[in-house]
């Protein structure tokens, strides 16, 4: 099968960063779908792994979001059938997505929505559970909680603030807040549903109290925490709740929240799938997701398609996340014969 893979940590510019490769076709284990991949879209995450050393000689395939077709099923599969049509995002310790054909447990897929094509529906999978997870799992808000009160998404163009904004402000109810640094990013994050938008330059204390607004109840971190800090505790509410998707540069005072008694959580899409821990989640999860999709209520948060999928077409996406000034999600779709 063809598949794009990398066999050491280079820079996107090295000519080899990326390569077109041949690998056999996997099979599948009692529990997985091989699932014959269609479309993915690139996250940060791809650019991060392809910059670590391997731990083992050999090619690795990245790619942590797709749609695709289910080709065969394993043995206890009991969920899908060959044919289906389906959405995932996957492990991060096996063969990803960018590749003709991938195995992938059953408990991290789902069917997928019906109203979206295959290229709408890869930019969604891993962003949805990543905010899902952060605003229900890890910060205790449901739709019944969660009605009526406030978010701050730093990062609100990116591809987490782009579901973020709608799953809170569309499904749970929010007033949702989203930082953006330019014109174009504004107007994306509104049609997402944000209710206001503030430039991140400008700091987020100010631009926020500017709103007529003392404070949010729970902040979303989809960039680097640790510039942003200091202004999220002191924005968020007493009782409210801090969490971020991305590493810190260095250590985070969470003495701040200790006076407000608010909640400060790391959200990790991959955690379920890595230490084989409710992973049914997931796939609950994304079986949800297609249902809010198919009803009108979220929208897919695709940017931008860049063709098929090759090695050329994906060091793109990745220089281009690197850069850091993407809007919604990259997306490649088909194989070239």
């Amino acid at each position: 099968m063809k598949a794009v893979g990398f066999d050491r940590p280079r820079a996107i510019e090295d000519l080899h960063a990326l390569q077109d490769i041949e690998l056999d076709t996997p099979a599948p284990g009692p529990r997985d779908l091989l699932i014959a991949v269609e479309a993915v879209s690139v996250n940060p995450v791809d650019t991060k792994v392809r910059q670590r050393p391997l731990a083992e000689p050999g090619f690795r395939v990245l790619g942590y979001d797709a749609a695709g077709r289910v080709q065969a099923v394993g043995d206890q599969v009991q969920g899908f059938k060959p044919g289906d049509r389906v959405w995932y995002a996957g492990a991060m310790q096996r063969q990803g997505s960018n590749a003709q054909f991938q195995c992938v447990d059953e408990r991290l897929v789902a069917h997928k929505p019906d109203s979206l094509g295959m290229q709408e529906a890869a930019a969604l999978p891993l962003t949805t559970l990543t905010v899902w997870e952060a605003l229900e799992d890890q910060l205790g808000l449901t739709p019944d909680t969660a009605k009526g009160k406030t978010l701050l998404v730093v990062g609100g163009a990116g591809g987490v603030g782009s579901i973020g904004i709608q799953l809170a402000a569309r499904h749970f109810g929010m007033t949702v807040i989203a930082t953006a640094g330019r014109d174009e990013s504004a107007r994306w994050c509104q049609s997402m549903g944000a209710a206001h938008t503030i430039d991140y330059r400008q700091g987020l204390v100010e631009p926020v109290k500017a709103l007529g607004i003392d404070g949010v109840d729970a902040v979303l971190l989809a960039q680097e925490p640790d510039p942003y800090w200091a202004e999220a505790c002191d924005l968020v509410k007493p009782l409210g709740g801090i969490v971020t998707i991305v590493d810190a540069r260095g250590p985070l005072d969470l003495n701040a929240l200790k006076p407000k008694s608010a909640r400060f959580a790391w959200e990790f899409m991959f955690t379920r799938a890595l230490f084989g821990v409710d992973m049914e989640r997931q796939g609950e999860i994304l079986s949800q997701a297609a249902k809010l999709v198919d009803e009108g209520i979220l929208q897919t948060t695709l940017g931008e398609s860049l063709g098929p999928i090759n090695a050329a077409n994906l060091k793109q996406a990745h220089r281009r996340i690197e850069d850091g000034r993407t809007i919604g999600k990259l997306v490649l779709a088909g194989w070239e014969n």
